[in-house]
């Protein structure tokens, strides 16, 4: 698509001398900077603070598809996505899902039995680092019937990065105290529900609860992102048969045979840590 100049500067010109900006106001903002730009037909903007519960700041989804790609995700599966990890490793810039993604993430059985459902051809990312450990990540997303985004128009998506980079770090100053209010709010939970784990984040109770090792632990966290078996050894410094005897022993403890049961445990166990639905699936 051509480039709409009366469109994109409209836009930029709301931002004008203007202090700050609302959620909603600045969300909207940038998805007319972007509309003028590119093509897409979602956008979705997620604040990331280590482990924590990401913060929805913007989103484009009616009802039923926010429950799906914003509701459900931040409950917990938000921890097997590539973009949460990119934004955990503090890396600036703008990334397409696949340049982020495991070596097995689009034959892992979150991808095949999550990810697939949200029809979804391709996503891409502004990530952009603030202070607090804070990252927020700005999406643009394409249907399948749309199609992946073109090289040309990821090409342009690049050169406007400095620029969005500029207008979220003035926009959305202060979401530590977001956060840190999030955090707090679940303290309060705990205490009033006698459960010191509603304090702690999903991240660091789900496999806790199964009891697993340490080492297992991080193995099968990596299997669930899509990572394969020789990918896990080289990010843990271990052979690949070694991770191969962790992965079965393991299936053994949990009593299941396959990635299919690994999954279905993992998000059963984040429901009963947190706040997730009862039998809905969960995606992004």
């Amino acid at each position: 698509m051509s480039i709409d100049l009366e469109a994109l500067f409209q836009a930029f010109d709301v931002t004008v001398g203007k202090p700050a900006m609302a959620d909603a106001e600045f969300g909207e903002t940038f998805r007319r900077m972007m509309a003028a730009l590119v093509r897409f037909d979602y956008v979705v903007v997620f604040a990331y603070r280590g482990k924590e519960r990401p913060i929805d700041l913007y989103s484009t989804f009616d009802p039923d598809e926010n429950v799906v790609f914003v509701t459900l995700y931040q409950v917990g599966p938000y921890l097997l996505d590539p973009f949460y990890h990119t934004a955990r490793a503090r890396r600036p810039g703008v990334f397409r899902m696949r340049e982020l993604a495991p070596d097995r993430f689009f034959s892992s059985e979150y991808y095949r039995s999550y990810y697939v459902q949200t029809g979804l051809a391709e996503e891409i990312g502004f990530f952009v680092t603030l202070d607090d450990d804070i990252t927020v990540v700005l999406s643009l997303m394409r249907r399948e019937k749309t199609g992946p985004f073109p090289q040309a128009e990821f090409a342009l998506l690049k050169k406007a990065e400095p620029l969005v980079a500029s207008l979220v770090r003035h926009f959305w100053p202060g979401l530590g105290a977001r956060f840190d209010a999030q955090r707090d709010a679940g303290l309060r939970k705990g205490r009033k529900s006698g459960a010191a784990a509603q304090a702690l984040q999903p991240a660091d109770t789900v496999w806790r609860d199964l009891k697993l090792t340490s080492r297992e632990t991080a193995i099968v966290d990596l299997v669930l992102q899509g990572h394969s078996s020789e990918s896990i050894g080289l990010r843990l410094n271990i052979s690949t048969g070694t991770v191969k005897v962790h992965r079965r022993n393991v299936y053994r403890k949990l009593g299941i045979s396959s990635q299919t049961q690994l999954l279905s445990i993992y998000l059963k166990t984040l429901g009963s840590t947190g706040d997730r639905p009862a039998a809905q699936s969960t995606s992004r």
